[in-house]
């Protein structure tokens, strides 16, 4: 039996042997100090050995988030059970463990459920600036008010708030993630887990306000039976089907908006916004515009990739796909489909391999181009056919030119190469043709002009019959 598969259970295992012997007595360190956090070690580490292969920045971010928690509940914990002298404060070190935990796990639950992307670096930009931006409106919101109600500093005051915006946000969040996406067994933990960690943050900050709360009680049970959800959630495959849809522009462009509100506001009345808003409102901000630049790059790599998509790689033409799409449009005007097929280059190919046979067709198809309409189309199709769409009715006379740039030798590392070409022609009339038939017209076209070595032969669309233009 493979070792790691141990973890799947014993977070479980060790939960119900915690409720066991704790059985409702007092608080003792043993219990709610050493057991009830490993409980929580284990459901990380069941993360970190889930044999499921995906996005591992989702599973870092949860596996980090409970181990910032973990290591608050212990430092917490140790200010209880045990006194302390340090330099810091033991609560202040242990709130702000809390809070850190927030980011991570919005994060990792948003990756988790969101592993699939076009973007990577787009999604993990919304991600930070969604979880960053929306926390840090929402307490500029809350802080004033919440300032006059509360009481401690203002760093308190913070801390105080921090826990219900960051509850809120990733409920939120992973509730409208989940529903844009198809059923799963990963994302109905996901969201399972999330919302018995809101519920049961919400009962302590319910308990703390009245002044009932009492550190060691069975309540605190809630986030290890989340953090347990959570876990078994990477043990299941996300959805293979359906690709997450990227988060609409808006909602980043709304924390943008939000977090540059906050620093007028700081500039002009300093005494308002707390000064530990500013650097997350800033860092909103410098985000926004670093995903500005990675979405312009982005879109110039897609424009180059589909420019690459409809280019011949060795000759720079256009290939067989942009000549297909641009057949379509064709078929509206007049004009001539041309197929040309090379004389001799199987044997260059055959003589002197493959690599100059290369540099030749880069040579033809540079003959090609010169005198070619600047309104025409020059694609390579495969091989050493080329496919040529010629608006107008000067297809023929464009085919001769054609034929005519191969009357002279080329030189390839120091080898004079002849070769010929043969060109099938078929004449266009708009609204009588298809673009399957124009190109078995001129395919025959061609194959009568290579078998009776006549060099360009038309197809008659009038008679039915091979007519010869020379």
């Amino acid at each position: 039996m493979r070792i790691y598969l141990l973890f799947r259970p014993i977070a479980t295992a060790t939960l119900i042997a915690y409720l066991f012997l704790r059985n409702d007595s007092d608080a003792r360190w043993e219990f709610d100090l050493v057991l009830f956090n490993l409980v929580a070690l284990f459901a990380a580490l069941s993360i970190v050995l889930s044999p499921i292969l995906d996005d591992p920045l989702g599973r870092a971010g949860v596996f980090g988030a409970i181990i910032i928690w973990c290591a608050g509940s212990i430092t917490s914990s140790l200010n209880s059970f045990f006194e302390i002298e340090t330099v810091l404060n033991l609560d202040v070190i242990a709130q702000s463990l809390y809070a850190l935990f927030y980011p991570l796990a919005i994060f990792g639950l948003t990756r988790a459920i969101r592993f699939k992307s076009v973007s990577k670096s787009l999604e993990l930009l919304d991600t930070f600036i969604i979880a960053i931006g929306y926390t840090t409106i929402l307490t500029a919101l809350l802080v004033r008010p919440a300032m006059t109600s509360i009481e401690g500093s203002v760093f308190e005051v913070f801390i105080a708030i921090s826990y219900p915006v960051g509850d809120v946000v990733i409920l939120v969040l992973v509730l409208l993630l989940v529903l844009r996406q198809r059923a799963s067994w990963r994302n109905s933990l996901l969201l399972i887990g999330a919302t018995i960690f809101f519920l049961s943050d919400f009962y302590f900050l319910y308990q703390s306000y009245l002044g009932k709360y009492e550190f060691g009680s069975l309540s605190d049970v809630g986030w290890l039976i989340s953090f347990i959800f959570l876990a078994e959630a990477f043990w299941f495959a996300g959805n293979d089907e359906q690709v997450a849809q990227s988060f609409n522009p808006a909602v980043a462009t709304i924390a943008l908006l939000g977090s540059s509100a906050i620093l007028a506001i700081a500039i002009l009345q300093p005494s308002y916004i707390p000064r530990f808003l500013i650097l997350p409102a800033f860092v909103t901000i410098a985000l926004s515009f670093l995903r500005m630049g990675v979405a312009i790059n982005d879109a110039r790599n897609m424009s180059n990739e589909q420019i690459l998509a409809r280019t011949d790689e060795l000759t720079g033409l256009a290939n067989r796909r942009k000549f297909m799409v641009d057949c379509q449009a064709f078929l509206a005007e007049s004009g001539s489909l041309l197929i040309l097929d090379l004389d001799g280059f199987k044997a260059v190919n055959d003589t002197l391999g493959h690599g100059i046979g290369d540099q030749l067709l880069k040579q033809v198809a540079i003959r090609f181009l010169r005198v070619m309409p600047t309104d025409g189309l020059l694609a390579r199709l495969g091989g050493d056919e080329f496919g040529a769409l010629i608006p107008g009715q000067d297809g023929m006379e464009v085919a001769r030119a054609l034929k005519a740039t191969l009357t002279y030798p080329f030189h390839v590392n120091s080898n004079e190469i002849r070769l010929d070409v043969s060109i099938g022609e078929a004449s266009n009339v708009p609204g009588s043709s298809v673009t399957e038939q124009l190109l078995r017209r001129a395919d025959e076209a061609m194959y009568e002009a290579k078998r009776s070595k006549l060099g360009v032969v038309s197809w008659n669309n009038q008679l039915g019959t091979y007519g010869p233009r020379l």
